[in-house]
């Protein structure tokens, strides 16, 4: 009776795995049931057997009837002990089997491209150094040689923030420069530094301007700097980033904090490509910090790191880095 052999397997396992009483007792109805257990079922079959096959039929059915009742017996005990022990009874894990993967992320491409902009001025011996997102006017302004009546302190173009009556208005920084000028208040010359960091500006959102970016502005002072050396720390920059020779080339220009000052344009991919502003550092920043201009010089670069980041992946909407698409993020 090859049923009585399945069933007598079945009942074994699922005693085996039963871990309460519970489901011992579910196991037992099922299989030793008074009513309609399985086995009285395969008791009934006994009854159309011949009868020359009856005695070894009967004698199979006992075994496995007795076999069933011991795996109860033995669930039921165990079980019991388990309980009494306070330990519960739970089934083994197989500890050397392979974890689940865990799908792990990276960083997003503007904080990649800010640490290989850390990584690439490192090598020419620039330190990277940080500063507040909310600023005075001095450090935004003043110091920045950057007049009570000069346009870029219009209230449209800053975002200014509420303070007490009678105080200086505070406001989110509007470009890096403030922690070149906190630097060198607490440091004298030589100083080679670059400060990474959120910048904010009220400008309408578009594939080339956001009110919230990155700033990399890079600040060299010490005896004896020309534009010579400006143009050849951009040069360098520029081909450690983009890769290959990159051609760096200075268009005349104006900002209150350095002069002579030039926009810098890079050709990349066959095309010129305008990165951002540089110049000579104004001597009436130098003396605002207790420098003497007549004994040091520096130049000073800023360039936004979502347009040079966007450069370096082909991306051609800025706004994309911030939609916050994994789809689009993970490509980095």
């Amino acid at each position: 009776m090859e049923a009585l052999d399945r069933l007598r397997a079945e009942a074994a396992a699922v005693l085996e795995s039963a871990a309460d009483a519970g489901a011992i007792e579910k196991a037992r109805v099922n299989f030793l049931g008074v009513k309609s257990g399985q086995l009285k079922e395969l008791q009934k079959l006994l009854s159309g057997l011949s009868p020359d096959d009856r005695p070894a039929g009967g004698k199979r059915f006992n075994d496995a009837k007795a076999e069933i009742v011991a795996s109860f017996a033995l669930a039921q005990d165990r079980v019991a002990s388990s309980q009494q022990s306070g330990v519960p009874n739970v089934e083994a894990i197989d500890v050397t089997l392979p974890g689940d993967p865990v799908r792990m992320g990276h960083l997003h491409p503007i904080t990649q491209t800010i640490r290989r902009v850390q990584e690439i001025m490192a090598r020419l011996g620039f330190e990277s150094v940080d500063g507040p997102e909310v600023e005075d006017q001095w450090h935004n302004f003043d110091a920045l040689a950057i007049g009570a009546e000069h346009p870029a302190r219009d209230p449209l173009d800053n975002f200014y923030l509420a303070v007490a009556r009678g105080s200086d208005p505070l406001l989110l920084r509007s470009q890096t420069s403030t922690v070149q000028i906190r630097v060198m208040e607490r440091r004298e010359p030589p100083l080679r530094i670059v400060s990474l960091g959120r910048v904010y500006r009220p400008d309408t959102a578009d594939a080339t301007h956001y009110p919230m970016f990155h700033q990399v502005e890079g600040l060299l002072v010490e005896p004896g700097v020309t534009l010579a050396h400006l143009k050849s720390v951009l040069r360098f920059f520029a081909s450690s980033f983009l890769g290959g020779d990159v051609r760096v080339r200075f268009r005349p220009s104006f900002f209150p904090f350095t002069e002579p000052s030039v926009e810098v344009d890079m050709e990349w991919g066959g095309r010129w490509i305008e990165m951002g502003g540089a110049g000579m550092v104004d001597p009436a920043v130098l003396e605002a910090v207790g420098y003497d201009p007549d004994k040091v010089s520096g130049f000073a670069f800023g360039l936004g790191v979502e347009r040079i980041a966007a450069r370096r992946y082909g991306v051609a909407d800025i706004r994309d880095f911030y939609r916050n698409d994994v789809r689009f993020l993970e490509q980095f």
